[in-house]
């Protein structure tokens, strides 16, 4: 619900504290792997659900950021940068103005038709609770070989299962970011949607029709790795940016994800006018300056062709 708040001191002891135990973040994925048992963490299941993202006292305008990723094969790397790199990321949100009460969503997607957990869903987050929910991701890899994964399934839950007061009550779009080297399935089937998520549809539905209604309250981008397994499969790319134009970014190393999404943001909200400034607040934000670098890059098309946005003022 994201009623609590970041901090980056707490953060930093519990990653010095795992890095002294030698433990995982992923507690649960372990768990998973030495008990045998392999469901959804309960807190992460996507089934007759909804999640919100809303305004309090403490923050009176939050911005909905989603984040969900591909956990098949290479592409379990990601979910490991996004934990290291949390703490960097929040504070280029945070301390240098790009978005002052972010709630963020973590969420895992693998192939519906043959992985045991396609689906994870956390709960929108501004606070410690967020890399919780990171943990409680189990790193499925598997897939099935058929360069496809699930994406349309994520989709529709953004567009249909969560509710965002930013979008709600101010009008403000939130973000989306669904990072993978794979196709999308050019048709999201009714009895998937009914075993993973509960809704009872008519009919499947085209994923043209699933990006439309999840861009009506998200700026969506999806980002691919295109040093991982498929990243530079030409048809790959080409159906991504046939959904979605520019706002496919190709990124060189999956390691700079946490970077991407930061300077996408902030073109977003106008905080930033150049890729330049924003890759001077990455470094100052304690991110490495090649993450940066290779952040610029995945932007430039983007930057080149989307409209100058002004931001928020107070008169």
């Amino acid at each position: 619900m994201g009623f609590s708040s970041w901090s980056d001191s707490v953060y930093h002891s519990r990653q010095n504290g795992r890095r002294a135990r030698r433990q995982t973040a992923f507690t649960y994925d372990q768990y998973v792997r030495e008990s045998g048992v392999v469901r959804v963490h309960e807190q992460m299941n996507p089934f007759g659900v909804t999640r919100e993202s809303r305004d309090s006292d403490q923050h009176p305008a939050s911005v909905a950021i989603a984040v969900i990723f591909d956990v098949t094969g290479s592409m379990d790397t990601v979910p490991r940068v996004l934990q290291t790199r949390l703490g960097a990321l929040m504070r280029v949100l945070l301390h240098k103005g790009y978005i002052a009460h972010p709630q963020i969503l973590f969420g895992a997607v693998g192939d519906a038709y043959c992985d045991r957990v396609p689906l994870q869903i956390g709960q929108f987050e501004s606070g410690l609770e967020m890399d919780d929910d990171l943990g409680k991701i189990y790193l499925e890899g598997g897939g099935g070989g058929q360069v496809h994964e699930s994406y349309e399934l994520a989709l529709y839950f953004c567009a249909y299962h969560t509710s965002i007061d930013c979008y709600e009550r101010r009008g403000r779009k939130g973000y989306l970011f669904t990072i993978g080297d794979e196709h999308p399935y050019p048709v999201l089937r009714r009895e998937h949607v009914r075993q993973y998520i509960g809704d009872v549809l008519e009919r499947h539905i085209p994923v043209e029709q699933i990006v439309a209604e999840v861009q009506r309250q998200y700026e969506y981008f999806h980002i691919v790795p295109t040093n991982t397994s498929h990243g530079r499969n030409r048809d790959v790319q080409a159906v991504w940016k046939n959904l979605l134009g520019e706002r496919t970014l190709f990124l060189e190393e999956e390691t700079a994800v946490c970077e991407t999404i930061a300077l996408a943001i902030g073109l977003c909200e106008g905080t930033i006018f150049d890729l330049g400034r924003g890759a001077d607040d990455l470094v100052h934000a304690g991110h490495d300056p090649h993450a940066a670098a290779t952040a610029v890059t995945a932007l430039t098309r983007y930057a080149a062709v989307r409209l100058p946005v002004l931001p928020d003022r107070i008169w």
